[in-house]
């Protein structure tokens, strides 16, 4: 069965400040789902949240890129704003860049990770979804997933993957793409993966070319030209097989790592996994929450969801990355917590320098 899942998300308004998402706008998301599967355009759908953004998890026959799933998404994100202007949440609508759909909700604000494949006999995928980062989050757990043994003993021991696998990376400045073939091309990789607010990775590939892990690139200050909140991206990554296990995809979440976001997408942060329930960024409006849904897809049927984060196996996780919270946060406005300054560029930052300007005098 030829398959696509999609992956979108917004923020649409925040319950209370950034924190949360309210009931009744995923209840909204939920009933426009709902006819959209009655329709026959979705064969199944999951509507969920992770910190203030609102997640639309879809199955469909449509292929990537559909307009008609693509518009249908865009106008779920159009009736939750309208809830959330009802309720006064916080910058409501706020990823919703243009005022109306133009065929494709790529460029238009919200965020989207879109695989389409042939459903296997058991086909296992876990969605990666982030609040209060930026789309290159996902760098060094891919990396980590599909290119590192010590993370992924199946690159070592697994047959089917012994020969590695495909990275398609992002220019997201230049609007670029290159494609790297690890392990013999791993060093080359990480030149450009290492500055991930640059070069996202975008994909991956076995080298059949069957697709195992896609995310969104989207960079919501390129597209605005100015702040309006950051990416916080979306991943899927498939399981099992001639791809990572289940395990192996979600053990680079067991050792925190500083992203780019928190407060007000202007701070280095630990990037903490927790369950749905707990991603409730708070803590000077952080630190950045990643959630994992896992999900076993039987033609098209999305059977679950698993909260993989929810498990006790990671509280060790999340108390490393609040002592890393305590850390960074005793630097206050100086780097290396703020992002350094070419990085400020789309933040309010700018506002600042030019109403100093004037008052800048050679040496």
């Amino acid at each position: 069965m030829k398959l696509t899942l999609s992956v979108i998300k917004a923020d649409i308004g925040g319950y209370v400040g950034h924190s949360d998402s309210h009931p009744e706008c995923l209840c909204e998301a939920d009933n426009k789902l709902a006819k959209a599967k009655e329709s026959g355009l979705l064969i199944d759908y999951h509507v969920t949240k992770c910190g203030d953004d609102l997640q639309l998890i879809m199955t469909h026959q449509k292929g990537e890129n559909s307009p008609d799933v693509h518009e249908m998404a865009w106008d779920t994100f159009v009736a939750c704003t309208n809830v959330a202007k009802r309720l006064k949440l916080y910058g409501a609508g706020q990823d919703l860049l243009t005022d109306a759909f133009s065929g494709n909700i790529k460029g238009m604000g919200p965020g989207a990770a879109e695989m389409e494949f042939e459903e296997r006999t058991s086909e296992p995928v876990v969605i990666f979804m982030a609040d209060k980062t930026s789309s290159g989050a996902w760098n060094m757990p891919l990396y980590k997933m599909f290119a590192d043994p010590f993370n992924t003993i199946g690159l070592v021991i697994a047959e089917n993957m012994h020969q590695g696998f495909n990275f398609e990376v992002h220019d997201v400045k230049e609007s670029k793409k290159i494609t790297f073939s690890t392990p013999e091309e791993i060093y080359d990789l990480l030149v450009f993966i290492g500055a991930p607010n640059r070069y996202p990775v975008k994909a991956v590939y076995t080298k059949s070319g069957e697709i195992a892990a896609s995310s969104s690139t989207q960079k919501l200050a390129f597209l605005a030209g100015r702040y309006v909140g950051k990416d916080d991206p979306v991943c899927i990554v498939r399981c099992q097989g001639a791809f990572p296990a289940v395990g192996e995809v979600l053990e680079p979440f067991a050792q925190p790592y500083l992203v780019e976001g928190w407060m007000r997408g202007s701070h280095w942060g630990p990037i903490m996994p927790v369950g749905v329930a707990d991603s409730l960024p708070t803590r000077f409006d952080g630190p950045p929450r990643v959630i994992a849904q896992g999900f076993q897809l039987s033609q098209g049927r999305l059977v679950g969801p698993r909260d993989f984060f929810a498990d006790v196996s990671y509280d060790k996780a999340r108390e490393k990355a609040n002592e890393m919270a305590y850390m960074m946060r005793k630097h206050g406005p100086f780097e290396p917590h703020r992002l350094p300054l070419d990085e400020m560029e789309y933040t309010t930052m700018p506002q600042v320098s030019r109403k100093l300007e004037s008052r800048f005098k050679p040496i």
